[in-house]
């Protein structure tokens, strides 16, 4: 053997080990235990917190008496809440790839002007697409564990009591908003992980 390669060996192992110690670092960054179902998720510090998703109402379409009605019940909902939430909203660049694909095949089929005006039209589109103006957004509301109940109920204390708890507030939430006349459900575990990993990886999706 070589003096080159035995450097060459020095250096693929230094790699491997640099590459080691990043994947490391990035799994101890993330605060997350692991993912189970209905949205419930466990932290590393050993607590709990439940990802519910909310279907949005279109609130400028109602009548005057309907938004009133609608802020009282969402008043009487922020009252009720005696525990931690975070409102999350998550904007999906839109996928336009294959209404495109499909115009470029009507596209074919026209005369020169209407080629043109196909063609414009698609132009168009692509350029709200890249500002971003073209987008889906999901709404969620993150439920986090009661620390202050645990603490005066020191048997509150077991998993199953924990998410118990989570879910019983979830009812809350849902009987609340959908006063409003929001429709709230769980989510299933798949739908976790996408949540957390566009959020981890939140540059990337923006960049897209």
């Amino acid at each position: 053997m070589t003096n080159q390669h035995f450097e060459t060996i020095i250096i693929t192992k230094e790699v491997k080990k640099i590459k080691k110690t990043k994947e490391n670092s990035v799994q101890n960054l993330i605060p997350i235990s692991e993912i189970k179902e209905k949205g419930i998720i466990k932290l590393k510090n050993e607590k709990y917190i439940k990802i519910i998703k909310v279907n949005p109402i279109n609130y400028e379409l109602k009548s005057e008496l309907e938004k009133e009605s609608i802020l009282n019940s969402y008043k009487t909902f922020l009252k009720s809440c005696n525990f931690n939430i975070q409102i999350l909203i998550q904007s999906k660049k839109e996928n336009l790839s294959k209404h495109f694909f499909i115009l470029e095949q009507k596209k074919k089929e026209k005369n020169e002007k209407e080629k043109i005006i196909y063609d414009q039209y698609i132009n168009y589109i692509k350029k709200i697409n890249s500002e971003n103006k073209s987008s889906s957004k999901n709404f969620y509301i993150i439920i986090h564990q009661i620390d202050e109940y645990q603490r005066k109920n020191p048997q509150f204390n077991s998993e199953k009591m924990i998410i118990d708890k989570l879910n019983e507030n979830f009812f809350k939430i849902k009987e609340n908003l959908s006063r409003c006349g929001n429709y709230v459900y769980e989510i299933e575990k798949k739908e976790s992980i996408d949540i957390l990993y566009s959020f981890f990886n939140y540059r990337k999706n923006f960049e897209k």
